[in-house]
């Protein structure tokens, strides 16, 4: 299991994809070592009384810096922004 963190929604100039986030994944630095986790499952876990878990899945490496894109089943709410998330392998 890897940890990770929720870096932003994937978006345009105009619109914004509920569902996508890009992830930033501990100890990744490259486009390379990124694209291992590609079909990898997430996990996002609220806090709270009522805490949720919201399943997802890596799609695709974002960029050269490490970061991947991930989709998940239903939108993540706004607060999940900065928030961790696990990778499983």
């Amino acid at each position: 299991m890897v940890n990770g963190s929720v870096v932003q929604f994937r978006r345009g100039r105009k619109r914004i994809k509920p569902r996508q986030f890009l992830l930033e994944v501990d100890g990744v630095d490259s486009r390379n070592k990124a694209e291992k986790f590609v079909g990898k499952m997430v996990e996002w876990k609220s806090d709270g009384k009522k805490s949720k878990l919201i399943l997802g899945k890596i799609a695709s490496a974002h960029g050269g810096k490490g970061v991947v894109r991930a989709i998940f089943e239903k939108g993540l709410p706004g607060q999940a922004i900065g928030t961790n998330v696990e990778i499983k392998e």
